[in-house]
């Protein structure tokens, strides 16, 4: 997957994420698998005050190193 975004000051950040398995279901599986456990074992009710939450704002660094670690994803980061 290649994504592309933009910040307030107009930066351009360009992400490459890749897996080892289908994205339809193997490496979608591992990766749910592994944002349950980060919910779990590393994000606690003092770091989410209430509200909607998506994954990354939620979990950041710490989802995308058990991601990297564990469901076989790698993550390239480049600055334009």
């Amino acid at each position: 997957m290649y994504l592309i975004g933009k910040d307030a000051e107009g930066n351009e950040m360009r992400v490459t994420v890749k897996g080892d398995r289908d994205p339809g279901y193997g490496s979608t599986s591992k990766m749910l698998g592994e944002t349950a456990m980060c919910l779990l074992t590393e994000i606690g009710k003092k770091d989410l005050n209430g509200g909607f939450w998506t994954p990354a704002t939620a979990m950041g660094q710490k989802l995308i190193d058990r991601l990297t670690a564990n469901a076989g994803l790698t993550f390239e980061a480049e600055n334009k």
